[in-house]
Parts: structure tokens; C-alpha cells; sequence
């Protein structure tokens, strides 16, 4: 069997292409978002927002209203009640996530073990992207392009909140409004990537791709480039991966992701561990070079 019959494959079967469509539709989305939470410092709040939709999503499981709704709705939740804890007490930023990101998703937990169910709610906690409807995939599709048409319009306010927001400030811009933007699209790409890798793993989602293209280039144009290419790529590889070898399709998707990070961590030439230590080893060499030089001339002279 040819590389070229591995990759098609998996495309004979209609749940396969289904999850990739999901995945790619998914992983766009949050590394776009993912450059923004990188520079702006919200790697926890990413986290408190995705573990914090998951009573939303038991509670309209138990109601019957669509996913999409109550986590939403959570997410919202999460994002305004870390905003007044913080804002209303002495508690600092940090731990207000804390408190109410495990609070929530302690609380899906009691809902998910107390809820009777013929379908396996455990998969919201870890996906479970190969199970996508041609309904749910619709859905992930409209709440992506959403959230990619708001973070397009607004790239340049959001932008420059990120790195000024006191410029923001004066040239008209209200940063609290543009944070609660920021925000909100948060709170909706969470929804997005949950059916792709569950409650636990969305974080990981919002803020490799990001973190990775942060490493690969100072310019944030092309920090919106280059983290949706490798987060798709890594996608699309850890879907593939999990046809291949029978595994979890979420976790290879978030383990690709991280692999990328540590090889790019490892050997980017300017910024990897090694690539600083090749520089600084090369430097080090053309010093001594300099040195023997400046000592023949001194000798001769």
C-alpha cells in the first residue's frame, strides 16, 4: 500500500470526512483566536472558559436544547462572574479563574454523574470528533465562521489592545470593551472545538498553535498565518493517526499540536534551545578567532 492509498483511505467513509471537515473548520478558528490569548496573557482564562461550558452543555442535554446553547451560555457565564469576583473583592485575576473554572466544571461533573443518559456524556469531557452528525458539523461550521468573521473585522482594534491598550485608549477605543470581545469570541471557539477534543483539551487548541507561531516570527501579521497552517496540518496528521492506530482522535490532534511546539522549541535557528545554543557556541568560536588574530598582530608588532 502506497503513502498515497493511506491518505485516501480514510476519506472512503463519511464519518471520517465529517471529522476532518469538523477538525479543520475548528483548529482555524482557535489559532487565529490563539495569537491574540498568547499576546495579551490569557493562556488561564482559555482554560477557565473551556472546562467551564461543560454544565452548559449537560444542562441542555438534559432540556433538550442544542450543545451549542448552554455552552455558550456557560461561557458567558464564566467570563462575567470572574469579572465581578475580581472586580468586586480583593481576590486577584488568577485566582478568580480558579475558583470559578473548577467550581463550574466541578458542578458539569455532579450533573454528568447524577444525569441518566443513553448517550455517553463523557465524550464532551474528552470528544469525540468521529461520532460528528452532519447537524453538529452545520453547527461547528456557523459558530467558527462567526467567530472568524468578528476576529477578522476587529484584527486591527483587537491588535492594538493587545499590545497597547492605553493607545487604544486614546485614539477612541474602549479596551473593555474590546477584552469583552476578545472574550466572547473565546467563549464561542470554545464551543467550537469542544466536539473536536472534549471539555479537557480545548486549551490546549486555543493556545499552542499560537505559542508556536510566536516562536517562528516577531511579526503578528504573520503569527495569523503561520499558527492556522500548523494548527490544520497538525489537525488534519492527528486525525489521520487515529484511523491508522486506533486511538484517541482528540488526543493525537492535541499530541501533534504539542509535538510541532517542541520540535519548533527545540530547533527554530533563532529561538530554539539548540539553534541559541549552535549561535552561542559559533560565537564563542569567532571570539577566540578574534583573539589568536589580535595576539599574532601583537606578537609581530
Amino acid at each position: 500500500m502506497t503513502l498515497l492509498d493511506l491518505v485516501l483511505e480514510p476519506l472512503q467513509y463519511d464519518f471520517m470526512v465529517r471529522a476532518l471537515l469538523a477538525t479543520v473548520a475548528a483548529a482555524t478558528v482557535c489559532a487565529l483566536l490563539s495569537c491574540w490569548l498568547v499576546l495579551v496573557g490569557w493562556s488561564l482564562m482559555g482554560d477557565a472558559v473551556s472546562h467551564a461550558v461543560l454544565p452548559g452543555v449537560v444542562l441542555a442535554y438534559i432540556v433538550g436544547a442544542p450543545f451549542a446553547v448552554g455552552a455558550l451560555a456557560f461561557g458567558l457565564l464564566a467570563v462575567a462572574l470572574i469579572g465581578a469576583v475580581r472586580g468586586t473583592s480583593r481576590v486577584k485575576e488568577d485566582a478568580a479563574i480558579g475558583i470559578v473554572f473548577t467550581t463550574l466544571f466541578a458542578l458539569g461533573l455532579v450533573l454528568i454523574s447524577v444525569t441518566p443518559s443513553q448517550t455517553d456524556l463523557h465524550h464532551i469531557i474528552f470528544g469525540n470528533i468521529l461520532g460528528v452528525s452532519g447537524g453538529d458539523l452545520l453547527q461547528i461550521c456557523l459558530l467558527a465562521a462567526v467567530a472568524l468573521a468578528v476576529l477578522l473585522l476587529k484584527r486591527r482594534d483587537l491588535t492594538l489592545y493587545a499590545f497597547d491598550p492605553l493607545h487604544a485608549q486614546a485614539i477612541g477605543l474602549s479596551p473593555r470593551l474590546l477584552g469583552a470581545l476578545l472574550l466572547g469570541v473565546l467563549a464561542l471557539t470554545a464551543v467550537v472545538a469542544l466536539q473536536v477534543v472534549g471539555v479537557v483539551l480545548v486549551v490546549a487548541m486555543l493556545i499552542v498553535p499560537g505559542a508556536t507561531a510566536h516562536l517562528l516570527t516577531d511579526r503578528f501579521g504573520r503569527m495569523l498565518v503561520i499558527a492556522p497552517a500548523i494548527s490544520v496540518s497538525s489537525s488534519v496528521l492527528g486525525i489521520l493517526l487515529s484511523f491508522w492506530v486506533d486511538a484517541s482522535s482528540g488526543g493525537l490532534v492535541v499530541l501533534v499540536q504539542g509535538a510541532v511546539f517542541a520540535l519548533v522549541y527545540l530547533v527554530e535557528p533563532r529561538r530554539g534551545l539548540l539553534g541559541r545554543a549552535v549561535s552561542a557556541r559559533r560565537r564563542r568560536r569567532q571570539g577566540r578567532r578574534g583573539q589568536g588574530r589580535r595576539g599574532q598582530e601583537r606578537a609581530r608588532a
